[in-house]
Parts: structure tokens; C-alpha cells; sequence
């Protein structure tokens, strides 16, 4: 897949998308809690995105896919799907992954919820993996590499004693879902694609407690650990700027 520099109009579309993203978290934060269905998160988001956003879930149809967001508890590490039967217990975290188009630009983004009380050493992954994610972030600008992007996500995640997947990764993203380049969440410094001003990708480190090894279920999508353990997941779009990164998916809580 080709990298497709975007112009100053093409970023602004895409922040727009991004900034309707975030306010589907932030309709999600109190809704996502014990005794709640995955299903029921589906539709709820589905609805909001069509009705109240007037925006389109980009997901659903997707290479076939029938739902509007990825929903990954527990050792799920991408791609779960939603269930009528499957419903939020406390103690589990879960990656709710949504992805909006508007204007013809789309947004990709994902958020790690707990779930009641979790234990510690879940907590600790969640927010091993958080710190992960914004060391990749903010190793973007503009002469950086992809391998500078992934080193930093792995060295953050390998120092906490946890490995990083390595079977999925981020992905370039604008008109179409996925574009070019692949971003890797582990690497060698200096190597890989060399970034410039207008390049707009993912950074989605999925990282585990145990080894980095995945299967697939039988379903066709959803992605378990192979040694049963946890794994966490964030996600967020960027942009490459003349200076830097813009992140154009940031959601309310994280703005200084």
C-alpha cells in the first residue's frame, strides 16, 4: 500500500473525524460497566455515530465485517466481536476499537476500560501498555523513523517484563481505513520508513503479560493470547506536522 501525503484541508477533515471519535468514548464512559452486553455497546455506538454524529461506523462492512467496534476482553488481544450473551463482569478489561467517517476521511482509535475492581497486575499492563503507546507518539516528527516509533513501544514494554504482539500493527489511514505504512510496534532505531509532514497513521501497541504468540478463534476474527494471559490494547491517529505529532483522535481527559 502507498503512503499518501495529506494536504492542511485533508488533516482538518480528519481532525474532525478524530475529534467525533473522542466524543464516542466519552458517551461510552459511563455506560461501560458489569452486567452490560457487548452487543449492547455495538448498538449503542452504532446509533450514535448514524443518529447523533451523522457520521458513518466505519467498521461495518468492513472486509465483511457486521459490527460497528472490535470489543477485546481479558486475553482477547484484537478483533473480538460483540455478543448478545456476552456480557461486561467485574474484574475484566476490555478494548472497546471504533473507527468514524466523516466527509469522507476516517478515525481509528481505541480505549481500555476496567471493569469494576481489577487486579493490580491487570492494572498494571492497562497502564504499562497506555505509557507504551504515548512513548511511540511521541517519537513522531518529522526525520524520525518507523523503527524509532516501534523501539520506543517495545522498550517501554519489554522494561515492565511483557512482550509486544508482533502477528498486527498500526497502519497508515485517511480516505480508506488502511493505507501505508505498516507501523510496526517494535524495531530497530534508525530503520524503517523515514516520517515527513503529512503522513497519518495508527499507533495501537498491543502488548501482553505473557509470551507475544496469537491464535485465532474459530470465528475467523477474534485474536487470543496462545498462553491464555492478559492483553491490553490503546490506540490513536496521528499526524505527522512540521514540528511533530498531532494526535487527532485525543479524547477530553487526556488534554493538558
Amino acid at each position: 500500500m502507498s503512503i499518501i501525503l495529506k494536504n492542511a484541508e485533508q488533516i482538518e477533515l480528519m481532525r474532525n473525524s478524530g475529534q467525533l471519535l473522542a466524543k464516542v468514548f466519552a458517551m461510552l464512559d459511563d455506560y461501560v460497566q458489569a452486567g452490560v452486553s457487548t452487543m449492547d455497546i455495538n448498538n449503542k455506538v452504532d446509533d450514535f455515530i448514524c443518529n447523533e454524529l451523522m457520521a458513518r461506523p466505519a467498521s461495518k462492512g468492513q472486509y465483511d465485517y457486521p459490527y460497528v467496534l472490535n470489543c477485546s476482553i481479558n486475553e482477547v488481544v484484537c478483533h473480538g466481536m460483540p455478543k448478545a450473551t456476552q456480557r461486561l463482569k467485574n474484574g475484566d478489561i476490555v478494548n472497546l476499537d471504533i473507527t468514524l467517517e466523516k466527509n469522507g476521511f476516517v478515525a481509528d482509535s481505541s480505549k481500555m476500560y476496567l471493569i469494576g475492581q481489577v487486579t493490580p497486575l491487570a492494572k498494571r499492563l492497562v497502564d504499562t501498555t497506555y505509557q507504551a503507546m504515548w512513548a511511540g507518539i511521541n517519537s513522531v516528527k518529522p526525520g524520525a523513523t518507523l523503527g524509532d516509533v516501534g523501539h520506543a513501544i517495545q522498550r517501554v514494554a519489554e522494561n515492565a517484563g511483557y512482550s509486544v504482539v508482533r502477528d498486527y500493527c498500526g497502519h497508515g489511514i485517511g480516505e480508506q481505513m488502511h493505507e501505508g505504512p505498516q507501523v510496526l510496534h517494535y524495531g530497530e532505531p534508525g530503520t524503517g520508513v523515514t516520517l515527513e509532514p503529512g503522513m497519518t497513521f495508527t499507533i495501537e501497541p498491543m502488548i501482553n503479560q505473557g509470551g507475544y504468540r496469537t491464535k485465532t478463534k474459530k470465528d475467523g476474527w477474534t485474536v487470543v493470547t496462545r498462553d491464555g494471559k492478559l492483553s491490553a490494547q490503546w490506540e490513536h491517529t496521528v499526524a505527522v506536522t512540521e514540528t511533530g505529532v498531532e494526535v487527532l483522535t485525543l479524547r477530553q481527559e487526556e488534554m493538558a
